[in-house]
């Protein structure tokens, strides 16, 4: 068993990494679109191209389009944080299950 217990925790330290990643680009989208950014620029293309297939559910799902402030990297934040307090940690109480 100890070969399942380090597989389930090496998925989710690896969970854990890559939502916390996605949330820091989702960070950096919003910073980025506080001012007039270049939609040329590599980096503006990048945060475009990872953000966009997320956040245009979002969009469309929220009901408050009209106000002018943009809630939706808020809300994918927000689940993302859900995803890595329960999934994450369930996934460690699995692990630990598992001795």
């Amino acid at each position: 068993m100890l070969i399942a217990e380090n597989f389930v925790l090496a998925l989710a330290k690896i969970l854990d990494i890559v939502l916390t990643l996605y949330m820091w680009i989702l960070i950096a989208r919003a910073v980025i679109s506080w001012v007039n950014p270049d939609p040329y620029n590599p980096i503006v293309m990048f945060l475009y191209r990872v953000t966009e297939p997320v956040l245009t559910p979002v969009r469309r799902w929220l009901p408050l389009r009209n106000i002018g402030v943009d809630l939706s990297p808020l809300i994918v934040i927000l689940v993302i944080m859900f995803l890595q307090t329960f999934v994450v940690h369930t996934m460690e109480q699995m692990a630990t299950a598992l001795r």
